[in-house]
C-alpha cells in the first residue's frame, strides 16, 4: 500500500528547511544549553487574564461544537478590528474564524486553486507556503525578492510568472525578513493582480509588530476587496501561539464555501478559545502595543550591536519579530554559518536559506529572549562573523 502522492510530494523531495533548529533541540536532549534565536515564539506567555477568562468560559460550558463559521460575536470583533485598521467595510459575513493562520493559509488557497492551478509567492518565503500550495495540489512558483531592494518585491518580476497563474500570496510585515512592504511596493501587486486576474491572499499576522511606515493592508485598495484573502491570527499580536486561534477576511460568497471546507475538515474552533479571543481583542490596542513592544526595544539594540562592526549588515527590520542579518562578507552560506555559530557558540539562528533561495548568505535571527541575552547573542555572532573574514 503506498500513501497519495499528496502527501508525499508535501514537501517536494527535499529539506523542510528546520535542519539547524532540529540539530540544535538534539543538543538540548543531550544536554548541552543552546541559546535560541531561531523561532518566532514569544518568550513571554499568554497573559493570564485571557487564560483566566478562557477557564472561566470552559467552566461555564463552552466544551461542546461551537458555531463553526465563529462564534457570532467574534466574527463581528474580527470584522470591526479589520474594518478600523483598513478602511474597508466589513462584517461578519466577511470573516471565517479558523484554527490558526496556517489552517486559514491552507483554506485560502484551497478555494481559490484547482488542481494543477499555478500559485506564485514570493522568495524569500515563511517556511511553510510551499508546502501548503503542494497540500491542495497547486503548483508552487517563487518570484525572487533581492537583497539589493532590501527584499521589496518588483511588481514586474511578479508579472513575468503570473501569465496563466491563479493566485499569488504575500505576507507584510514579512517572515523571515522583517520587512515592511510600502504602499508603492503594494501598489504594484494590486496591478499585477488585477491586470492578470490573481486572487491575492494576504498574511497579515504581524500587523501590529510595524517599527517603521505603516501596515497597508492590500485589501484596502482600489479594486482588490473582491479579490483579496487577508490571513489573521492571534499568535502574534496576542502571544496566543497555542491557543491556534486566527481568520480569513474575504468576500462572503469565498467566506461560505469555506465554511464547507471547515465543515468537512476542522469542524471549527473550541468554543472557550473562542470566547478567550474575543476576550483578548476587546483588550484593544494598547494591549497589542504591549505584547509588541519587546521586539521594538530589541530592535533597537541590534542597530546599536551592529552599529559597532562591518562584518554583518541587516536587513531594513521595519516589522516583525525577526531581524534578516547578511553575513555573506564571511564567504559562507547562511547555512554553513548557522552551523558553525552552533557548534562553536552553542547559538541557534535559522540559514536565510530555510526561506528560499532569495536569502542565501543571510540568517534570521528571531528577537525572542530577554534583552540582555539577546545583545550578548548579537555580539558573540558578530564577533564570530569577525573571527571568519580575518582567517579569510
Amino acid at each position: 500500500m503506498q500513501a497519495s502522492t499528496r502527501i508525499t510530494n508535501i514537501l517536494g523531495g527535499g529539506s523542510d528547511g528546520w535542519d539547524v533548529f532540529n540539530k540544535a533541540r538534539e543538543m538540548i536532549a543531550a544536554g548541552t544549553p543552546v541559546t535560541e534565536l531561531s523561532i518566532g515564539e514569544h518568550d513571554i506567555r499568554t497573559a493570564a487574564p485571557i487564560l483566566q477568562d478562557m477557564h472561566r468560559a470552559a467552566m461555564a460550558g463552552h466544551t461542546g461544537y461551537a458555531s463553526i463559521p465563529g462564534v457570532p460575536a467574534l466574527r463581528d470583533a474580527v470584522a470591526t478590528r479589520v474594518q478600523e485598521q483598513s478602511g474597508v467595510a466589513t462584517t461578519r459575513d466577511n470573516v471565517l474564524i479558523t484554527p490558526g493562520g496556517q489552517s486559514a493559509l491552507y483554506a485560502a488557497h484551497f478555494a481559490v486553486c484547482d488542481p494543477g492551478d499555478t500559485a506564485l509567492y514570493i522568495d524569500p518565503f515563511y517556511a511553510t507556503y510551499p508546502g501548503t500550495l503542494r497540500g491542495v495540489s497547486a503548483h508552487p512558483v517563487a518570484v525572487q525578492a533581492h537583497a539589493q531592494d532590501a527584499f521589496q518585491p518588483r511588481a514586474e518580476d511578479i508579472a513575468a510568472k503570473a501569465q496563466g497563474a491563479k493566485s499569488l500570496l504575500v505576507n507584510s510585515p514579512n517572515n523571515p525578513t522583517g520587512v515592511v512592504y510600502t504602499r508603492a511596493t503594494m501598489e504594484g501587486i494590486a496591478q499585477v493582480c488585477r491586470d492578470h486576474d490573481l486572487w491575492l491572499v494576504s498574511d497579515e499576522v504581524y500587523d501590529t509588530q510595524i517599527w517603521e511606515g505603516e501596515h497597508l493592508s492590500p485589501r484596502a485598495l482600489p479594486g482588490m476587496a473582491e479579490r483579496t484573502l487577508v490571513v489573521g491570527s492571534m499568535s502574534k499580536s496576542h502571544a496566543m501561539t497555542g491557543s491556534r486561534i486566527g481568520w480569513i477576511v474575504g468576500p462572503p460568497e469565498m467566506i461560505e464555501g469555506m465554511i464547507n471546507l471547515a465543515t468537512h475538515t476542522t469542524y471549527g474552533v473550541p468554543g472557550y478559545i473562542q470566547d478567550a479571543a474575543l476576550f483578548a481583542l476587546e483588550l484593544g490596542p494598547t494591549f497589542e502595543a504591549e505584547i509588541a513592544e519587546p521586539f521594538r526595544r530589541r530592535r533597537e539594540i541590534a542597530h546599536k550591536v551592529l552599529s559597532r562592526q562591518n562584518a554583518v549588515s541587516m536587513v531594513p527590520a521595519d516589522g516583525a519579530m525577526y531581524l534578516m542579518l547578511d553575513v555573506r562578507s564571511t564567504g559562507m552560506s547562511g547555512e554553513d554559518f548557522a552551523y558553525a555559530l552552533l557548534e562553536a557558540h552553542h547559538i541557534a539562528v535559522m540559514p536565510g536559506e530555510s526561506f528560499g533561495q532569495a536569502a542565501g548568505g543571510h540568517l534570521r535571527v528571531a528577537m525572542t529572549i530577554e534583552d540582555s541575552r539577546f545583545e550578548q547573542s548579537l555580539q558573540t555572532l558578530c564577533g564570530f562573523a569577525e573571527s571568519l573574514i580575518a582567517k579569510q
